[in-house]
Formats: C-alpha cells, sequence, structure tokens
C-alpha cells in the first residue's frame, strides 16, 4: 500500500509540474517562438520565466536547490517544449549535462560550490566536446590542459557549442595527458568559467534558432585545478559518456515533440483544406501519410519513455537511449517532410510552423551522436547482451 501511494503521489507532483510547463509554454513561448526565431534572437524573457519555474534545476537533486526530477518526467517536459520551440529546450538540456556531470563525479565541494547556481538559472552554461576535427571521436581531441601552478592552462578551439555564447561556464574535455594510451586515460573534465583566455564567436545555423551556438577559442586560458572535475585527471571521457546518455534521452524527446507537433498541425489542416470537392482527410493518400505519421510519433515516445525508465533504475542504458535517440529523432525528419508535403506550397512558407520544424528536425539526425553511431552503439550493445 505504501508503494501504491507513493506512485500516486509521485503522479500528482509530476501532473502538477507539467500542467505548468504548459501554462508557461501557451503563455510566455508560442506566441513569441515565430518571431524570435525567424530574427534568430536568444530569448531573454523567456529564459528569466524558466529561472522562476525551476526547469535548470529540473534534474538536480533537491538537496542542491535543484527539482531533483526522474529522466521520465524530464523527457515529458522537453517533448512539449520542443512541441512549441525546439531551441528553448536546448537552453537548459546541455546545461543539466554540465550539472549531472557535477553531481555524479564531482567532489562534494564541487557540487556545494556549483550545483545551487546552476539550480537557480545563476550560472548557466552546457558541455564543450566537439572541435573542428573531432565530433564522434572525441577520443581525438586536441584542446589540453597543461599544469602550471595551482591550475592549468587551457589552449585549443571548441565548435558547435551550445549556450557558448550567452552562458558563463562550460564543461570542457581537454587533454591534460596528449600521449597517453589508450587515449581516454589522457582526458580530463573541467568546468571553464568565460573571461580572460576565452574567445567567443556566434556561428550561424540553417535552423534551431534561438539557442546560441558558438565557436570557442582558449588562448592560455587559466583555470584553477580545483576546477577539475572529481579532482582527478584521466576520468574526464567517462565522466561526460554518463552524461550523453540522458542528453540522448533528451534529443529524442524532442524528437517526440517535432514529430507529434508536425502530425497535430496536419490532421488540423487536413480537415480544414479541401480538393475535389471534400477535406483532404478524405483522401485515401492524406490516410496513410497521417496514420504513418501517429505510428512515428507513438512508437517514438514509448522508446523514449522505456529508455527514461530504465536510466532512472539506474541501468546501462545506452541501447535504449541508442534506440530512442535514433528511431524518435529519424521520426522527426520523416514527420516535418510528410507535414511539409500535406501542406503543399503553405508547408514551405515562412507564416507557418511547417518549414521551421522541417529546419530543426535534421540537427536531432546528428546531435548527441549521430545517428549512424546509434547503430554502432545499439548492434554492439546487442551482441555484448546476448552473447553466443
Amino acid at each position: 500500500m505504501a508503494a501504491a501511494h507513493d506512485q500516486t503521489e509521485l503522479d500528482e507532483q509530476e501532473a502538477l509540474i507539467l500542467n505548468a510547463v504548459d501554462r508557461f509554454l501557451e503563455r510566455d513561448v508560442r506566441p513569441v517562438a515565430h518571431e524570435l526565431e525567424a530574427r534568430d534572437e536568444w530569448p531573454a524573457e523567456i529564459v528569466e520565466k524558466m529561472k522562476d519555474l525551476g526547469l535548470f534545476g529540473a534534474t538536480i537533486g533537491e538537496e542542491y536547490g535543484g527539482l531533483g526530477l526522474s529522466a521520465a518526467t524530464y523527457s515529458k517536459i522537453v517533448e512539449r517544449v520542443s512541441a512549441v520551440w525546439m531551441s528553448v529546450s536546448g537552453i537548459f538540456n546541455s546545461h543539466l549535462i554540465m550539472a549531472q556531470a557535477v553531481e555524479r563525479a564531482g567532489t562534494e565541494e564541487q557540487k556545494r560550490k556549483w550545483l545551487p547556481k546552476f539550480a537557480s538559472g545563476e550560472l548557466r552554461g552546457g558541455i564543450a566536446l566537439t572541435e573542428p576535427d573531432a565530433g564522434t571521436d572525441l577520443q581525438g581531441i586536441r584542446t589540453t590542459a597543461r599544469k602550471d601552478g595551482n591550475g592549468y592552462r587551457v589552449n585549443g578551439t571548441k565548435t558547435w557549442i551550445s549556450n557558448s555564447v550567452k552562458g558563463h561556464v562550460l564543461a570542457v574535455l581537454v587533454k591534460t595527458d596528449p600521449q597517453a594510451e589508450p587515449r581516454h586515460k589522457g582526458m580530463s573534465l573541467m568546468l571553464i568559467e568565460k573571461g580572460e583566455g576565452v574567445s567567443v564567436s556566434k556561428l550561424e545555423k540553417l535552423g534551431y534558432k534561438g539557442i546560441d551556438s558558438g565557436e570557442l577559442v582558449y588562448d592560455d586560458c587559466f583555470v584553477p585545478a580545483d576546477n577539475l572535475i572529481g579532482g582527478e585527471e584521466g576520468r574526464g571521457l567517462q565522466q561526460i559518456l554518463g552524461g550523453l546518455e540522458l542528453g540522448r534521452i533528451n534529443v529524442a524527446a524532442r524528437g517526440v515533440g517535432i514529430a507529434r507537433a508536425c502530425l497535430e498541425e496536419s490532421v488540423r489542416y487536413a480537415q480544414q483544406r479541401k480538393t475535389f470537392g471534400k477535406p483532404i482527410a478524405e483522401h485515401q493518400a492524406i490516410q496513410f501519410k497521417l496514420a504513418d505519421m501517429a505510428t512515428q510519433a507513438e512508437a517514438a515516445r514509448l522508446l523514449v519513455e522505456q529508455a527514461a525508465k530504465a536510466y532512472d533504475r539506474g541501468e546501462r542504458c545506452d541501447l535504449e537511449a541508442g534506440m530512442a535517440k535514433l528511431f524518435a529523432t529519424e521520426a522527426a525528419v520523416h514527420n516535418s517532410l510528410e507535414a511539409m508535403r500535406l501542406h503543399g506550397a503553405y508547408g514551405y512558407s515562412k507564416e507557418f510552423n511547417i518549414e521551421r520544424y522541417y529546419r530543426d528536425a535534421p540537427l536531432l539526425a546528428i546531435g548527441e551522436g549521430t545517428n549512424e553511431l546509434q547503430r554502432i552503439i545499439i548492434a554492439k550493445q546487442l551482441v555484448a547482451r546476448s552473447p553466443a
């Protein structure tokens, strides 16, 4: 009975949070999303509202000032946000991966210092992994951190980094021992605040506008030794890979949001648009499209739910997260194209949301590990879990 009571309480808490998010989206995001996206303008007022909602501390433990939400609840928030304006979800997702790295691998002193400021949104940021010559192959990064007194001197370039322009601090993957073999033993993760020795420039993108994506150059940037996450060199790759499981669940949830938004707008439009004397929803060719779009969106949602629950149980879930990320993001790409075809010229017009979904969706198949990489991860885990 106690377990049932606890579950009921959790369900009620989740419903309250999701209702608050829905109200925020309808009141503060939907009315301005189209205009801000068109201008590629960072949504300062929306960010302030997200601070008030506690979204910057969504998955951070309550003892550090966060909401302590499960991945299952968090993924539902991301889906809702992405269905209205996907860029908003990126502002707090990369930030929370950074926070999770500190919460999982940081020293207690680091947790007490950083996490309350992350949870409140006083300090915002993300993760800096990708470099001009190293994306999927993270072990190929060239950014170095060499010891200098009571800290490190960091030199190198990171690119396509979310929240790098408007953010304050990033969890940066560096090489503290470039000669180490295997390579991952020479990699470390450290928190680097923007300041002297750090320059950043904004990058222009096809879609995913509004959120700032930038290139950072570290030029003899001094980083205190206390900012080395966990206080031990050589553990950076493992520290960040754990966070990428949550990141992939997040990106998959974004895919569900885009796929669902495309479906909902297409169902509505198909009942309004008439050809040959009847709504196009009554034409079999359109019905086939709607049926496939609905099936893709629902299957994607269930895969995300399964991956989030595995994550919440503390299980290794790179297989589940990889499957969710692969399928849900491809569903977003599929549904965005079908929605554009179904809307005809209106889908191609910048006056409607469909062309935005069509520009945003392909990023999901690339970010947090390409879908080609997801297939490799899935296959390897299938073999590892089912030895002959």
